[in-house]
């Protein structure tokens, strides 16, 4: 799985989610201070899912139909230390029942919710 770390997206996690061996592109690293829309569009041409604390991105592509990347993780929770993000993200990678293909998936305080983006 191909990861893109929006630009609000703590490096401590980055670096804990490249040490568990995933493909992570950071916005902040790469291409700092564009636009939610050409995040999205490097998301869409290097099939990365796109991990954010923005929620700019659901707008753009339930209203706007902007097209959609192979997933968005969309983090409503901010943990208590910068290293959180990953681990709450390699426990729901972990868990079962969730799948993040195809999906907009939302992390807050009462769970995880998800929505098809296809």
């Amino acid at each position: 799985m191909k990861l893109l770390a929006n630009e609000n997206f703590p490096f401590p996690s980055i670096k804990i989610l490249r040490e568990a061996g995933f493909d992570v592109k950071s916005i902040a690293e790469s291409n700092a201070s564009i636009k939610d829309y050409e995040v999205l569009a490097i998301a869409v041409e290097e099939e990365r899912v796109i991990l954010t604390f923005d929620r700019d991105y659901g707008e753009l592509i339930f209203k706007y139909k902007f097209n959609p990347p192979p997933a968005v993780v969309y983090f409503r929770v901010k943990g208590k230390t910068p290293e959180d993000a990953a681990q709450i993200l390699l426990n729901l990678i972990k868990a079962e029942n969730i799948l993040l293909g195809n999906y907009f998936t939302v992390i807050d305080e009462d769970g995880t919710r998800q929505r098809k983006l296809r």
